[in-house]
């Protein structure tokens, strides 16, 4: 069988004669070995995990199987899947971003179980999500298996004390995959931050944060008396001293760099703190616009490095930029722009984003009392796509918020 055509060589023109076309080796999936039925199939989408099984026994016995987990394991990277946030759902919507379709899977059994008790995405890290109800439980899930585990109740619990950021992170060790979540909680400037492991499946004792001065850059006098102003959810321009909605809540990433963990959140004054979770210690960025301009801002993680994504208006135009802190030079430097014909749309109404790192991608959810829209950036290209609405019984679903997540069937809770 000829192969030269599959490794970028010019196919030949030549029409093939019958003689040569009966010299040419017929080939089915059957004649693959489990073993290599299994790594071909491992490199599927993960779209077609939900139909191996209703294609034959041998491949429902694959999907089944341990061999296939620990083959898939083997793929470098899966295009990530976006979790859309919708408490008043009782199962998953999806935006599957190989595909460019929305998928809809059932709840895993734990969280149907619990429908009453308001579970919420609150962090995801590779192919696990974390939810969390009102009275402060947690639980792991898989999305694609169903897979869940109750996280140990915290004990004690940070009762009166604010949580600013809820943050998740995948760690290897000896070959072993496990899992960490962080909450970082008080009053600045006293902050704590609490840590489960889930290779002991424990609630770790707090670490309190000190404050780091950087003389150079990162000193900046902190007063969250100022008010600075916010767009809510319901289109009004509040004070920002106040509860955000539960889709933003707790809008938090982490990065690992040079082996330091930090987790990042935005204050209610609308300041970025980074807590160095290896250092114990914090530090707060300078703002990106002045005190009481009229702006929505949301931190995303994108290529292990923390991003600020903020939509503005000024002289009669709305705009959309994505920033970068320069921790050499102690200033904002803007690496991306929607084109102002694009985010022009949204100027006087009042818009609120929010955003959700992968990779190279932003997912941005933007909302007002007039408008919902859904707008994937690629900052490599700078490409800003409009993405399709999701329609459940002919009307189009709105979603505040999205968490983004690898979509992998060997990711264990």
């Amino acid at each position: 069988m000829e192969l030269d055509a599959c490794y970028g060589s010019k196919p030949s023109r030549k029409r093939k004669s019958p003689e040569e076309n009966e010299n040419v080796t017929s080939f089915s999936m059957d004649d693959l070995n489990q073993d290599l039925l299994e790594r071909v199939l491992s490199w599927l989408p993960t779209s077609t995990y939900f139909r191996l099984s209703s294609v034959c026994k041998r491949w429902k016995s694959v999907a089944d199987s341990a061999s296939f987990k620990l083959a898939c394991s083997q793929i470098p990277s899966r295009d990530p899947w976006f979790l859309m946030v919708d408490h008043h759902l009782n199962h998953s919507i999806i935006f599957d971003s190989a595909e460019k379709s929305w998928i809809e899977l059932n709840y895993p059994p734990l969280l149907q179980q619990n429908t009453s008790c308001d579970y919420m995405p609150v962090a995801a890290s590779g192919g696990l999500v974390c939810f969390r109800n009102v009275s402060g439980n947690f639980i792991v899930c898989n999305p694609v298996t169903g897979s869940c585990r109750e996280i140990p109740p915290l004990d004690p619990a940070p009762e009166n004390e604010s949580i600013h950021a809820i943050v998740m992170n995948n760690t290897c060790s000896n070959h072993q995959q496990s899992y960490k979540i962080v909450l970082v909680f008080g009053e600045l400037p006293k902050l704590s931050f609490k840590v489960y492991e889930s290779s002991t499946n424990r609630w770790e004792e707090d670490v309190s944060l000190s404050r780091k001065v950087d003389e150079e850059s990162m000193e900046i006098e902190s007063n969250d008396d100022d008010a600075v102003y916010f767009l809510s959810k319901a289109g009004n321009v509040v004070a920002t001293n106040m509860q955000r909605s539960p889709s933003k809540q707790y809008s938090s990433v982490i990065t690992c760099k040079d082996g330091e963990e930090i987790a990042y959140f935005l204050s209610s004054s609308g300041i970025i703190v980074a807590c160095n979770l290896t250092r114990g210690s914090f530090s707060e960025y300078p703002r990106l616009l002045p005190a009481f301009s009229e702006y929505s801002i949301d931190v995303v993680e994108c290529r292990g490095e923390i991003l600020v994504v903020v939509l503005s208006e000024f002289l009669e135009s709305a705009s959309l930029r994505v920033w970068r802190f320069d921790q050499e030079k102690g200033s904002w430097h803007q690496i991306a722009a929607m084109p102002p014909a694009i985010s022009h749309e949204f100027y006087g109404k009042k818009v609120d984003i929010n955003c959700v790192g992968a990779g190279d991608q932003i997912f941005i959810c933007l909302n007002s009392a007039e408008l919902f829209s859904y707008i994937l950036c690629d900052l490599d290209t700078n490409e800003w796509v409009d993405l399709p609405k999701c329609s459940m019984n002919g009307e189009a679903v709105e979603f505040m918020s999205a968490f983004s997540f690898e979509p992998r069937i060997e990711a264990s809770v």
